[in-house]
């Protein structure tokens, strides 16, 4: 027991900015601190609902990021992340306003795998409401330009039921299956995709079966934060 890097590490260098949630925090959710090899700290940021951060985005709600960002920081934390990739929106107004990297968004790395994948290729993002990630959501990260393909849960009824209606009881089984339903439809449409993003923090725990069922790299939640902490330990 000893042994475990849970036992072993040093004080946490990841805080992790949560949303207000009842919905469960599987093993693989960035809210589940068994998700990482390495200590997190959390931080609920008040008011901050999905309805109002990806349906109604409240920019009235950029204070309360701030400061909860701002009481991570002086326990240490030396990065901040968020618990929701919606938050691009607001992404300049929290690195401007934090002393410390912020990684906002998963979305941020669709930079990077825009720089893996040919140029005849697009990067594939599953988000959980296509309708809601506008155009200065992707600009808020400057992904904008990029040749994008973008999918949507909100037809998905488990999954938009627990993770924007705030249901509090989750049927992985069938979460599973939308996910592999809606990664099938941007295959099908968009069969020049070569690296997938998703961008809703409830998603890495299906990462893999994406994975399998595409054969290509998947970006997610999780894939930052270990990136941000190799980067920073």
């Amino acid at each position: 027991m000893g042994n475990h890097p849970l036992c072993t590490a040093k004080k946490p260098v990841i805080g992790i900015l949560m949303l207000e949630t009842t919905f469960p925090r599987i093993l693989g959710d960035i809210g589940n601190p068994e998700t990482f090899p390495f200590p997190v700290l959390y931080k609920t940021v008040h008011g901050a609902s999905p309805q109002k951060v990806v349906i109604e985005p409240d920019a009235g709600l950029i204070d309360g990021f701030i400061n909860s960002g701002l009481s991570l920081v002086e326990k240490g934390i030396k990065a901040i992340t968020t618990s929701c990739g919606f938050l691009a929106l607001f992404h300049r107004q929290l690195i401007n306003a934090l002393p410390v990297p912020v990684f906002t968004s998963s979305l941020l790395q669709v930079h990077l795998a825009n720089s893996v994948i040919r140029s005849d290729q697009k990067i594939g993002i599953i988000t959980a409401n296509k309708k809601s990630l506008t155009d200065a959501h992707l600009a808020g990260v400057g992904i904008q330009n990029y040749p994008l393909a973008i999918v949507g849960m909100e037809k998905a009824k488990e999954f938009s039921a627990v993770f924007i209606g705030g249901k509090a009881t989750l049927d992985d089984r069938i979460c599973q299956s939308e996910m592999l339903s809606a990664t099938n439809q941007l295959m099908r449409t968009h069969p020049d995709v070569g690296a997938i993003v998703l961008e809703c923090t409830n998603m890495p725990p299906y990462a893999d079966k994406v994975r399998r069922a595409t054969g290509l790299p998947v970006f997610d939640a999780v894939t930052m934060v270990n990136y941000a902490h190799s980067l920073l330990t």
